[in-house]
């Protein structure tokens, strides 16, 4: 008996392990899309510019709350190939997040060409199945 319940117990344990160690990516709703309101594709813009996020079929939620077809705003700069679906989006001066619930931001890049692209996270930073993605846009900073 007393193996038994240790099997039990260590089969449990690595269950719960696999379940950790593998999220399940949040689903996204089917034509849910994100997509930049401004700068547009080949805009020239100052060193300090304005992003505005757009989003349709899918509402905006901060952050650590899980709530059915909404997410927050991560703007990548300059990177070619995101994070997959269930993946952790890292957090740096290439991936920004917007865990607030924001919807536009300012930001300072350097001067030349930069590649945006906006990403939707769920409520743990990880992007939705299938993902809720922008086309890039190719901006020149002045």
């Amino acid at each position: 008996m007393r193996l038994l319940l240790s099997s039990l117990v260590l089969l449990s344990a690595a269950a719960f392990a696999a379940d950790v160690a593998a999220p399940v990516p949040t689903p996204a709703p089917a034509g849910a899309g994100v997509y930049f309101i401004e700068p547009t594709d080949a805009a020239i813009v100052k060193q300090e510019f304005t992003v505005r996020f757009g989003l349709h079929g899918m509402g905006v939620a901060p952050a650590g709350i899980a709530h059915p077809n909404t997410g927050h705003h991560h703007l990548l700069i300059d990177v070619e190939a995101p994070p997959k679906a269930g993946e952790v989006i890292p957090n740096d001066t290439q991936h920004r997040h917007f865990g607030g619930g924001q919807t536009e931001a300012i930001l300072t890049l350097a001067p030349g060409r930069h590649r945006l692209q906006l990403l939707l996270g769920d409520h743990m930073h990880r992007p939705h199945d299938p993902p809720v993605m922008s086309a890039p846009v190719t901006i020149t900073v002045e």
